[in-house]
């Protein structure tokens, strides 16, 4: 018996293998980004290529979506520039190299914490940065 999962919470969808390709539409909703983003990535990045079948409708293989979701990771996750992600690729053969784990922000606020003790600026570069984490996390309006 093969692994089905559903592709959609709603009950007109139908479940698929995690083998089948996905219409643009469900990659969209699967990774979080908009359809027009999906192709924009397909003219900046020549490694994604769906199959397109009439009327240009794009089917992805579970390779496409696996490459899109590292550089999603990439430019969401990561920080890196749409020229930074293509360099990666070139330097690594054409493929994304696998993502590397992100540090929680308690990692950061230690190291930074470090920082502060060690340097008399540190103090005042760690206020900045927590006031910049609440401001991203809607805590206090931004300026």
């Amino acid at each position: 018996m093969t692994n089905v999962q559903s592709t959609d919470t709603g009950p007109e969808r139908v479940s698929k293998s995690p083998d089948a390709f996905r219409t643009i539409r469900e990659v969209s909703e699967e990774l979080d980004v908009p359809q027009h983003v999906l192709r924009f990535w397909e003219t900046k990045f020549n490694q994604v290529r769906p199959l397109k079948r009439g009327g240009g409708r794009r089917y992805y293989r579970p390779e496409d979506v696996d490459l899109l979701r590292r550089i999603r990771s990439l430019l969401y996750a990561d920080g890196y520039t749409i020229r930074g992600v293509q360099k990666l690729m070139r330097e690594s053969g054409g493929k994304v190299p696998a993502v590397a784990s992100q540090p929680e922000p308690a990692e950061v606020i230690a190291t930074a914490g470090v920082a502060a003790r060690s340097d008399g600026r540190g103090k005042e570069i760690l206020a900045e940065l927590e006031t910049l984490r609440d401001m991203l996390r809607g805590r206090i309006p931004s300026q």
